[in-house]
């Protein structure tokens, strides 16, 4: 049986997966046509050069049998047969005898030289497929068509060959590919890799992380340049940080209240001064924690006009002056800067300053117009009997007295405040010293019982035994001066390993709750409505606060309204005093 050479390419074609399979059975099959057209040439002229001798044809014989192909080879009509050939060669030559025999007519009307077709057919219950390629020859005597076929199953040998050998050639690529991609990656984008692992630790503000550098080509001076890169980003960072922290800490330790406000008023920086400030402020107003609206509208001015100013506002019983600077960038107001300064101790000095004044100015007052006008009734003879002018010029004399005392304590106060007071100070026995105080009590002290309670053994301090005398002694006239007749003034003690205690109580008028604390400032006098004869100067106090704490010990006092005063005096004894 026959089978078109379009069968057995469709064949191949639906079992060919790929075109390279095709490129390749097409060349393999353009290499055996060319291959056979060369031998029939080559045949062709062998027999025309040996015009048709069986040595030429021996020669054909030869040339068949050494390139493994067919060669049939008719004279007019006849096949030249050799009967060297085998059984199974013979019977492939008549099994395709048919279709040589058409190409042998093809041949004749054909003006070419060579013809060539291909075939298949069942040789033996073995399909196979051949190549044919004739040719004539003409000798002087005879013309001789000579076809040369060969089998394509060898072709098809060569082609699966070729085929195994890319599939492994392929394969061997792909490996070594493979390697090659993976070579790469640790060579290049492993590094690279490494670098974005880094460049997200920076990110999250790890600076310290750095980039190994694997390698000294392109990659490794990106390595190079990128941790230079970290490091002075890491440097800016930390002068940053530096001068960020300082910042923070210049504000934290400002006794003045600092707060930054942007262009829309929102408050960017605050100390802790100013956050008192403003929690004050919401707690008084039942508001939220905010820029008071009196600041709200300063800002507006201040942003408006772009010149500072400032305002003066009470919170929670306490002065504060608030001074807005613009801030600035470059030429124009980026927000405010807003200083909030609490004043209240600076209003309360010029207050005691103004009642100091006022004070001195009361207690001199009175004195100088008793004397001046004792002293004009004198040179004028009011008095007309001797014992008006004694009495005119006791009280003259008086007055000048308490005019002294008044500038003497005034002085002693005002060494005292300022550090520049001189204490004698010595080892000296206490109790008796609290005895001897009473000596210059005034004369109005007998209408009181003055009663002792005191250490039967000896405490020895060490202190200025003269002014702690100042101490006993004014304390002794403020109980005499507030305690009605038949009233008692008690001086007790007690004492421990380190202190002794002095406690002066008198069961006199007492001192409202509400004047406790002010007891030891300069002429604050509880008692509003004494009169003059009972009246001290307003500095006894002060003196003995100051006298006290500078010797390094501690005066309280305790009262009750009509039911008297105690004050106690803490001082250090010899052994364990506090230089």
């Amino acid at each position: 049986m026959d089978y078109d050479f379009d069968a057995r390419y469709s064949s191949i074609g639906h079992f060919s997966n790929t075109a390279l399979s095709v490129f390749f059975e097409n060349f393999h099959l353009s290499q055996v046509e060319d291959e056979l057209s060369n031998h029939a040439s080559f045949i062709v002229a062998t027999i025309e050069q040996g015009e048709g001798q069986p040595q030429s044809f021996r020669s054909v014989r030869q040339l068949e049998h050494a390139h493994g192909m067919k060669v049939v080879i008719f004279r007019e009509h006849s096949i030249l047969d050799d009967r060297s050939r085998c059984r199974r060669e013979l019977h492939t030559t008549v099994v395709f005898l048919p279709t040589i025999i058409r190409l042998k007519q093809s041949l004749k009307a054909s003006d070419k030289s060579l013809v060539q077709s291909r075939m298949s057919s069942l040789v033996m219950n073995n399909l196979q497929n051949i190549i044919v390629v004739g040719a004539p020859a003409y000798t002087q005597n005879d013309q001789f068509a000579i076809f040369l076929y060969n089998s394509l199953d060898l072709m098809d040998e060569t082609t699966a060959e070729t085929k195994r050998i890319i599939l492994l050639a392929a394969g061997i690529g792909l490996i070594l590919t493979t390697f090659f991609c993976l070579f790469l990656s640790s060579r290049v984008t492993a590094p690279l890799r490494k670098m974005r692992q880094v460049t997200l630790e920076v990110a999250k503000g790890k600076f310290d992380t750095s980039v190994p550098m694997l390698t000294h080509d392109e990659i490794g001076q990106l390595a190079i340049a990128f941790n230079r890169m970290r490091r002075q980003l890491n440097n800016n960072i930390n002068a940053l940080n530096y001068e960020k922290a300082q910042l923070t800490r210049i504000l934290s330790s400002m006794a003045d209240g600092v707060i930054t406000l942007n262009r829309r008023g929102d408050m960017v920086v605050t100390n802790p001064p100013a956050e008192r400030f403003l929690e004050a402020y919401a707690y008084e107003n039942d508001e939220n924690q905010g820029l008071p609206e009196r600041l709200q509208l300063l800002f507006q001015k201040v942003v408006t006009h772009e010149e500072e100013e400032w305002v003066e506002l009470s919170v929670q019983g306490r002065t504060y002056a608030s001074l807005m600077t613009p801030l600035y960038d470059e030429d124009h107001v980026r927000g405010v800067v807003l200083v909030i300064r609490d004043m209240t101790e600076e209003r309360q000095h010029d207050k005691l300053r103004k009642d100091f004044i006022a004070n001195v100015s009361h207690e001199l007052r009175t004195p100088i117009a008793m004397l001046q006008g004792y002293s004009e009734a004198l040179l004028d003879h009011v008095a007309e009997t001797e014992e008006e002018k004694e009495e005119m010029t006791r009280i003259i004399y008086d007055e000048s007295l308490r005019m002294g005392r008044l500038v003497n304590e005034l002085l002693d106060l005002a060494r005292m405040e300022s550090g520049n007071i001189t204490l004698i100070k010595q080892d000296f026995e206490v109790v008796q010293l609290a005895k001897k105080s009473t000596s210059e009590i005034p004369a109005n002290g007998e209408r009181c019982r003055l009663r002792f309670a005191l250490l039967e053994e000896e405490a020895i301090i060490y202190a200025d035994p003269d002014r702690i005398e100042q101490v006993l002694t004014n304390l002794y006239s403020n109980a005499v001066r507030h305690t009605e007749s038949g009233g008692s003034i008690t001086c007790s003690m007690s004492s421990t390993n380190e202190t002794v205690k002095i406690h002066i109580t008198d069961t006199g008028t007492g001192i409202p709750e509400s004047d406790l604390p002010f007891v030891f400032e300069r002429f604050y006098k509880a008692d509003k409505a004494r009169t003059r004869g009972n009246a001290g100067t307003g500095l006894g106090l002060a003196i003995v606060k100051n006298i006290i704490e500078s010797h390094g010990g501690e005066i309280v006092v305790q009262s009750k309204e009509g039911m008297g005063t105690t004050f106690t005096i803490t001082l250090h004894k010899a052994l364990k005093r506090k230089d």
